[in-house]
């Protein structure tokens, strides 16, 4: 299954509708929103699509800079699908 996540920082106060209909167009059967900076690891959505992946589900976002502002978020957030799918899953 194909699991969606957009982003849009509360600071910029933008909408994330055009995110949401790109995840839509790609085939995104789930869609995880939230407004929260990237550089904040407490992002309740992000963890529940997070959650929510099991083996052969694939994490879709519009920009990678949706998902994660630096490399220290991106290896954060490879631990926790890893722990969530097991040690022997691909990410």
């Amino acid at each position: 299954m194909l699991i969606g996540y957009a982003r849009v920082s509360k600071l910029d106060e933008q909408d994330n509708h055009a995110q949401v209909q790109e995840l839509k167009k790609a085939g995104c059967k789930r869609i995880y929103q939230e407004n929260a900076p990237g550089a904040r690891w407490n992002r309740p959505a992000l963890h529940e699509a997070l959650e929510q992946l099991r083996e052969d589900d694939v994490l879709v976002v519009w920009k990678l800079d949706r998902l994660s502002r630096s490399l220290k978020d991106m290896l954060l957030i490879l631990e926790k699908v890893t722990e969530t799918l097991g040690p022997g899953s691909a990410v």
